[in-house]
């Protein structure tokens, strides 16, 4: 599975930005997608996960209400909604995917996933 990150960029505190990962193959199974970013000098950490079939969404409590995942199922597309920005959300952002996490407690752990793009960088200006 590859998987090709898009939509980084740089914008102003307060601003919208929306991020998109195409996987190279159809989900099946226990497929989830999600998002993890890792700030300079900082350990990668989970933002936003979503079990494919179920479209049932997971978020890291930092970012609810703020960030909004998505998949569209044609395009192999997950989409990441970012509104609201702020300069503490400034990271590269990664987007993972993997088929057999059995458990959704695991879908915070980088470690779960198999499969990672190549990283997209949002800066937020102050």
């Amino acid at each position: 599975v590859q998987l090709q990150a898009s939509g980084g960029g740089l914008v102003q505190a307060g601003d919208s930005l929306r991020l998109s990962c195409t996987a190279s193959v159809l989900p099946g199974g226990r497929y989830v997608m999600g998002w993890f970013r890792q700030a300079p000098g900082k350990e990668r950490e989970f933002v936003a996960t979503i079990e494919w079939a179920r479209k049932k969404t997971y978020y890291a409590e930092s970012v609810k209400g703020r960030f909004t995942i998505s998949r569209d199922n044609a395009k192999t597309t997950v989409y990441l909604q970012m509104n609201s920005l702020k300069p503490e959300d400034t990271a590269v952002y990664y987007c993972s995917a993997d088929y057999a996490i059995y458990n959704p407690s695991s879908y915070f752990r980088s470690s779960a996933y198999d499969y990672w793009g190549q990283g997209t960088l949002v800066t937020v200006s102050s």
